[in-house]
C-alpha cells in the first residue's frame, strides 16, 4: 500500500483519543474507528504512520498492530480471548523443569521459582511443579484466581497479556509483566531459559534465531503498549 497522507496526528475524541491522517480518523481493518484510551498511545501510533516512507508496511507498526486487534477482535471476542490466556495456567511453562542436566535445573529453580512466589503472593494462589512433560494438574482454584486475573483486564491490557502469554508460553511471565514484575528483555530470558541453555551448548541455526527474534519483537512491543497506557505522571 502506497503511502498517500503527509500526516498523522493524535487527536481527542469521544471515549478516548484517536489518530487522524491528514484530518481524517483512522479506522481499523474492521472499519471500526481508532480510538485508545491514552494521548500517549495515540501519539506513538500517529508517530508510526509518519515513520513510514513511500510503501505502508504494517510490519514496522506494531502497536497500530495491537491497537487494531483490541478494537477488533477483544472487544468482539472478549470471553475467547480471555479463555485462551488462562488455559495456559493449567501448563504454564514455569512449571515444568527439566530432569537433568544438573545445570539447567539449577537455572530454572533460580529464574523461574521466584515468578511463582510472586505469583502465589500476588493471585493468593499456589502452582504445583513437576519435573518432565506429564502433565500435572493445577489446582482448580488457582485456575479460578488466574482465569480471574486475566478477566480483569480491560480489552488493551488483555490484548498485550494474550500476546505475551502466547510468545513466552507462560501467563505467570506475562502477568509478571504486566505488572512490573519483569521488563520486556526479562520475560523474553525467562521464556527462553531452555532454548538459552540448548545455544551455549549446541550453537543457534539461522532458522532458530529468525523466532527468537519475531517473539522478543512482540514481547517489546507488547511492554510498550502496557506502557503507553498508564496513565501520564504530573
Amino acid at each position: 500500500m502506497k503511502r498517500v497522507y503527509k500526516q498523522a496526528t493524535a487527536r481527542a475524541a469521544e471515549g478516548g483519543w484517536g489518530v487522524a491522517l491528514d484530518g481524517r480518523p483512522m479506522r481499523t481493518p474492521a472499519k471500526h474507528e481508532l480510538i485508545v484510551p491514552s494521548a500517549a498511545l495515540a501519539e506513538a501510533i500517529a508517530a508510526e504512520w509518519d515513520a513510514q516512507q513511500d510503501e505502508i508496511r504494517p510490519a514496522t507498526m506494531p502497536l497500530t498492530r495491537l491497537a487494531a486487534t483490541a478494537i477488533d477482535r477483544t472487544r468482539t471476542q472478549r470471553e475467547l480471548v480471555v479463555a485462551e490466556a488462562a488455559n495456559y495456567a493449567g501448563t504454564d511453562l514455569v512449571c515444568y523443569r527439566a530432569e537433568h542436566p544438573p545445570a539447567l535445573i539449577a537455572r530454572q529453580q533460580a529464574v523461574w521459582q521466584p515468578l511463582i512466589d510472586w505469583a502465589m503472593r500476588r493471585y493468593d494462589s499456589g502452582l504445583a511443579v513437576t519435573s518432565g512433560i506429564v502433565p500435572q494438574p493445577q489446582p482448580p482454584a488457582t485456575l479460578k484466581a488466574f482465569a480471574a486475573a486475566v478477566a480483569a483486564q480491560d480489552d488493551f491490557r488483555l490484548t498485550a497479556l494474550h500476546t505475551v502469554t502466547s510468545a513466552c508460553g507462560s501467563l505467570v511471565i506475562a502477568l509478571a509483566l504486566l505488572e512490573g514484575r519483569l521488563d520486556a528483555e526479562a520475560a523474553f530470558a525467562a521464556s527462553q531459559l531452555d532454548e538459552t541453555f540448548q545455544i551455549e551448548a549446541w550453537g543457534e541455526d539461522a532458522e532458530a534465531a529468525a523466532r527468537r527474534r519475531a517473539l522478543a519483537e512482540d514481547i517489546a512491543a507488547a511492554a510498550r503498549f502496557v506502557q503507553f497506557l498508564e496513565p501520564a505522571k504530573g
